[in-house]
């Protein structure tokens, strides 16, 4: 049995395992061996420690990486694939949760919907109903994935030159929204931080501005005009309008179009087009000579009605198989036809507000 401790006949020496057995060693160089093995473990527990680090640094940027891919970058939106979600409005055993309004937005494909010139105009109804009252209500990846899809619409409007008004009447009501909700950042109305907020509302300025300084060229060619058309062509082309400030607008151009846009029958089909006979009936407007005042009964009845909202394309929703999509589905339904039905934009909030 060798002797572990010190030495009592020989002090200051020490029997020290080493590699080719036991071996009496004098303090000093005990106390070298000592000093060389312990600054070794502390350089191995440093170099762990360094590598611990770095593999969590790794990590965490790894689910910084995927977490910036959840969240819809600007610059990498993977996350808008979607044509259709199953929209369940309970919980159970098998099923947990519900499909909320901000998970159908981000699962949706509304970015290339913005791209059909059938679906735009869904889409800006869609951003303005959301604006009004139903933006504190989306979690903070819908709020974000909101205002890139407001920035997608805003520069396709400033490279087509087209649809300006809706879009500026949109930012308006945003702005005037945001303006109240930012007052309230600390009720958990927003999330995110307040002068990112700000941030987001000198943008929104900036994007008035720029659609305020639009300005639409005449063309140089010398090819016919909508004034070189005979009258019935022009006033065909005006019943294809369905905005009577559009009709305003275009009566201001020349004096015969002014006339041509005073046309009782094309207020008559306007009025139709937006409104219901027993509103109608309520604003009734009569002239000295006891006609119908088509123009100003349009106007008046803007002012008390929403208009009526038709779109080319709308979101379906199918009551067989819950399922919310743009496009035909198969759907196992006898007769698919019946328990499919098309949503307008409003409809499709209220489908979420249960």
């Amino acid at each position: 049995m060798p002797f572990l401790g010190q030495d009592w006949r020989s002090p200051g020496q020490n029997w020290v395992k080493t590699e080719d057995g036991w071996k009496k060693t004098t303090l000093e160089e005990n106390n070298k061996v000592s000093m060389e093995s312990f600054c070794k473990v502390k350089e191995e527990e440093c170099f762990n420690k360094e590598n611990l680090l770095i593999s969590l640094g790794y990590e965490m940027s790894a689910k910084k990486r995927r977490k910036d891919l959840m969240n819809n970058n600007t610059k990498a939106p993977y996350f808008h694939r979607e044509k259709w979600i199953y929209v369940h409005k309970g919980s159970t055993k098998e099923r947990h949760g519900y499909c909320t309004l901000g998970e159908a937005f981000n699962r949706l494909d509304f970015c290339s919907a913005i791209k059909d010139t059938r679906r735009f105009n869904y889409v800006v109804r869609l951003l303005e109903l959301i604006a009004k009252s139903q933006l504190p209500s989306l979690s903070g990846v819908a709020q974000k994935n909101y205002m890139n899809i407001l920035e997608r619409v805003v520069q396709k409007v400033l490279d087509d030159q087209q649809n300006v008004r809706p879009i500026k009447e949109l930012l308006q009501t945003l702005y005037v929204s945001l303006c109240g909700l930012v007052q309230d950042m600390g009720k958990s109305v927003l999330v995110g931080n307040i002068n990112m907020w700000v941030y987001r509302m000198e943008n929104i300025l900036q994007w008035q501005q720029q659609l305020d300084n639009i300005q639409i060229n005449r063309p140089t060619c010398t090819d016919m005009t909508l004034t070189d058309l005979p009258a019935s062509l022009q006033l065909s082309i005006m019943h294809r309008l369905s905005d009577g400030r559009d009709l305003v607008s275009l009566g201001q151009v020349c004096p015969e179009l002014g006339v041509l846009t005073e046309d009782r029958l094309l207020w008559k089909k306007l009025c139709h087009y937006h409104f219901t006979d027993r509103q109608i009936r309520k604003r009734l407007m009569v002239s000295d000579k006891g006609l119908l005042e088509w123009k100003k009964m349009y106007f008046k009845l803007s002012r008390c009605y929403p208009h009526r909202e038709q779109y080319s394309d709308t979101l379906h929703f199918c009551t067989h198989c819950h399922i919310l999509f743009w496009k035909d589905h198969p759907c196992t339904a006898n007769n698919p036809e019946n328990c499919t039905m098309s949503l307008s934009p409003q409809d499709f909030i209220n489908l979420f507000n249960f």
